[in-house]
Parts: C-alpha cells; structure tokens; sequence
C-alpha cells in the first residue's frame, strides 16, 4: 500500500511536468504561428512587387517595339556599360 502510494505520487508528479511542458510548446506554438504569418505576408509583398516589375517590363517592351535594336557593344557604349568581360570598378562607378 504504502508502495502504491510513493509510484502515485511520482506519477503526480511526472504527470505535472509533462503539463507545464506541454504549456510551454503551446505558448511557443502561438509565437510561430505569429511569425509565420509575418513571412507569409512578406513573401506575398515581394510576389506582388515582382508581378509589378513583370508588368512594367511588358509596357516597355511594348513601347519599345518599333525601336530597332544595337549591336551589343555600340548600346553598352552608349549607356556607359562596361563591356562583355569586364566588370564595373569602384572609379567606374564614381563617374556617374
């Protein structure tokens, strides 16, 4: 009996642990459905500026249309890029 007694009492107590860890999760639980929610309203911002980058190119192109394009090499000229090869360095960009 008095056996009985110290096993229920352990179990009481284990049983009280398993509680205050399970407390603990939902708590947590709570914060990552919150953060979730957060990343999933920044990936929908970032898919809403990039369908707007989209749209704007199309309206470019299609401005651009009758336009005829360069050679390579006389555009990049013109727009100051560098050429096939080469890279941008830092007294490259102080120019602008």
């Amino acid at each position: 009996s008095l056996q009985m007694g110290f096993k229920t009492l352990a179990l009481e107590k284990r049983s009280s642990e398993v509680w205050q860890v399970l407390g603990a999760v939902k708590t947590e639980f709570g914060k990552f459905g919150d953060v979730l929610a957060k990343v999933k309203k920044q990936t929908q911002t970032v898919l809403n500026t990039l369908d707007e980058a989209e749209r704007r190119n199309r309206a470019m192109h299609r401005s651009l249309r009758s336009a005829e394009a360069l050679p390579e090499p006389e555009a990049q000229g013109i727009l100051g890029l560098p050429q096939a090869g080469t890279s941008l360095t830092a007294t490259d960009e102080d120019a602008d």
